[in-house]
């Protein structure tokens, strides 16, 4: 799977958990002037805007001492929602057997994006079954994506 930089993740990682945040993981969209650090957290009774806003703090700061990203950025500070991205295969496990959209960084079997449930990981590739009950194997060196899809009922 793709990630983050490391020297990133864990700086973020090393600022988030002991204010006792679980972190789900950093995205970091690089776009020229207009690159983006995107730090999802969590916690068992949910994220409010008061728990992003002292984890932005708090990372700032911390981002400000360390210089991890070259140039200028934007810091984002978020829940997961309800759509949450999943970065580990620790939280593939976790959510096994519910939905999950995911984007390949190249075309397998023709295409790049696969919707389904989240089966297993077994030998470095995610298990999707589809909607035609069909199991497809991920590699997970492909996956650029990966996230929950919402389920109303």
């Amino acid at each position: 799977m793709r990630q983050a930089n490391p020297k990133l993740t864990a700086l973020a990682g090393a600022v988030v958990e002991p204010l006792g945040y679980e972190l789900v993981g950093v995205e970091h969209v690089a776009g020229g002037r207009h690159a983006v650090v995107r730090v999802y957290i969590d916690r068992e009774d949910g994220i409010t805007v008061e728990d992003c806003a002292l984890v932005s703090h708090q990372l700032s700061g911390q981002f400000d001492l360390e210089d991890p990203i070259p140039g200028e950025y934007e810091l984002e500070v978020s829940s997961p929602g309800l759509d949450r991205p999943l970065f580990t295969v620790e939280q593939m496990r976790r959510f096994a057997g519910h939905r999950a959209r995911v984007q390949l960084a190249e075309k397998r079997n023709g295409r790049r994006n696969f919707e389904g449930a989240l089966v297993a990981v077994v030998d470095d590739a995610l298990q999707l079954q589809l909607d035609d009950d069909e199991v497809e194997s991920l590699p997970l060196a492909l996956i650029e994506r990966a996230r929950l899809v919402p389920q109303f009922e």
